[in-house]
């Protein structure tokens, strides 16, 4: 065989090499977008935490795939009635009562996660299924939650106990509503007013 079919067999096979690892960068820049896309400030908290872009997007992969074992329902109107009216009353007894009410409001969202068919046994474990389905909020029920906790080993001050209220409302709202962050505009709610 000629010298010139050596080199163009083997001009041949490093365009086909480097068009695959093209392809598979393209995939994987694809992968990583649409990952911050669906997760939002989460991707960036995820990122932070690990210290690792790659361990980050396959943690939040893993948590997409075990969302999707879920078999998460919507609540029936007397249900997701019930459950406003609980709020309401959360949000009034917090006038007399902020601790007791921050705890309620744990409860309250725990109560609509269960019944939607997230599990609740774990902190961590919701707030990674809330994740795929909230990503913006899901950073207020981590806060919620801090400072529903903090208020069980020490004193909170009632601004702190009224911004713990609004961070459940912001993942409240969203169980209620049932649309993922996907399906409805984003909004935190952490600028309204708790008693609103």
């Amino acid at each position: 065989m000629p010298v010139w079919q050596w080199i163009l067999i083997t001009v041949i096979i490093l365009v086909v090499v480097a068009v695959a690892i093209l392809a598979l960068s393209m995939n994987r820049r694809r992968k990583s977008e649409g990952l911050q896309h669906r997760f939002g400030p989460e991707y960036q908290r995820t990122v932070s935490e690990t210290g690792d872009t790659r361990a980050a997007e396959k943690q939040l992969a893993d948590r997409e795939h075990e969302r999707a074992k879920l078999d998460i329902v919507e609540l029936s109107a007397e249900s997701a009635q019930a459950y406003a009216d609980r709020w309401r009353s959360v949000q009034t007894a917090f006038v007399d009562t902020p601790s007791r009410a921050v705890g309620d409001a744990d409860r309250l969202v725990a109560d609509v996660m269960n019944e939607r068919g997230y599990p609740v046994d774990d902190f961590e474990k919701r707030a990674a299924d809330i994740s795929v389905d909230h990503p913006t909020v899901v950073e207020n029920y981590r806060a919620g939650h801090a400072i529903q906790l903090a208020q069980k080993y020490g004193d909170v001050g009632t601004e702190a106990q009224r911004q713990a209220l609004v961070h459940y409302r912001a993942l409240f709202e969203k169980l209620l509503n049932q649309n993922s962050d996907q399906q409805t505009p984003q909004h935190t709610g952490t600028n309204r007013e708790a008693n609103s």
